[in-house]
């Protein structure tokens, strides 16, 4: 009887593999070219002379309120010039990153023919580490130096819990959460639960956008941090249940346990051991088993209600 069991189990997976392999077959052959605009190095390389014809070129990254004495200024600056002599030690060429890029629009565009492949400009922001990519549909803006390296000294004051994914192994993972959040509804209820869905609904997207990345950098988790709440996920699944979280409409939660902070906010002596946002690696898990055990398409998924995602998940956590 086990080894028939075994049988089936060995078939299931390379079934789940060959279907696997199948699918990024097709994926590998889907147009996604776009162009990669080094605004970065044009703007470090033009001089108060050819401002007015980089302008020209790139209006919409000139606004016209500010008045060209700003840029000259810009050029000039000294701090400017640093942040672009840094930028270049670690990106003197873009083309992993650029591959993983491909990749992304590669697979956002399987999944959703109607996706416009944007451009790609890189870009510096002065280190504005809440905008390090920004998606507008047409564009997407990459701010090269919010990923030099969590020890680079442009990041001294910044909390460790931040700068840990200011590394380039997380362009794609960033830019693969902006590009989700076009296509996830805001949480429909403020429910805990409702909250905890969305996350997973957008991670959820990652899995499928951007499959050649761990869980860990889909998360923006170290791998101490993922297998923490890997080998943890019971207790805290138990500790939403045994508190009666789940239905819960206190917005705090949300800061306990879904946004970005030093750790998870048990209020037990376990809490400067968690990572935070533990409610979104729940979540992740609760809708990766409703896709499991229910056969609907991505879409339909995504306009699926929360309380219908959990009711249908059956979802158990691994002991």
């Amino acid at each position: 009887m086990l080894k028939k069991l075994g049988f089936i189990i060995l078939l299931i997976s390379l079934f789940s593999c060959d279907k696997k392999s199948e699918t990024e077959a097709k994926i590998e052959k889907v147009d996604a070219n776009f162009e990669l605009i080094r605004f970065d190095q044009k703007f470090a390389e033009t001089s108060e002379e050819n401002l007015p014809q980089l302008k020209a070129e790139y209006p919409f990254l000139f606004p016209e309120q500010y008045p060209d004495s700003l840029w000259v200024q810009k050029l000039n600056d000294t701090i400017q010039q640093e942040i672009e002599a840094e930028i270049n030690k670690v990106f003197s060429e873009f083309t992993k990153e650029n591959d993983e890029l491909h990749s992304l629009f590669q697979h956002v565009k399987y999944y959703f023919p109607d996706f416009q492949v944007p451009d790609v400009i890189t870009v510096t922001s002065e280190v504005d580490y809440k905008n390090k990519t920004i998606y507008t549909g047409e564009y997407l803006f990459v701010a090269l130096d919010t990923y030099l390296g969590p020890e680079h000294k442009f990041y001294i004051g910044i909390q460790e819990f931040l700068k840990k994914n200011f590394r380039k192994e997380q362009i794609v993972s960033d830019a693969a959460a902006e590009i989700a959040e076009k296509y996830v509804p805001k949480a429909d209820s403020r429910t805990f639960l409702s909250h905890m869905i969305y996350y997973g609904k957008l991670l959820y997207l990652k899995d499928r956008f951007i499959p050649f990345k761990s869980d860990a950098e889909k998360i923006g988790y170290s791998d101490d941090e993922l297998e923490w709440v890997k080998s943890n996920e019971d207790q805290i699944w138990r500790y939403f249940i045994e508190n009666e979280l789940i239905f819960d409409t206190d917005s705090k939660l949300y800061t306990r346990f879904l946004y970005p902070a030093p750790f998870s906010k048990f209020y037990l002596q376990l809490d400067s051991e968690s990572p935070a946002r533990v409610g979104q690696y729940i979540g992740w898990n609760i809708v990766r088993a409703y896709m499991e055990k229910n056969d609907v398409s991505i879409k339909t998924m995504l306009n699926t209600s929360a309380e219908e995602i959990f009711n249908k998940a059956n979802y158990k956590p691994k002991k």
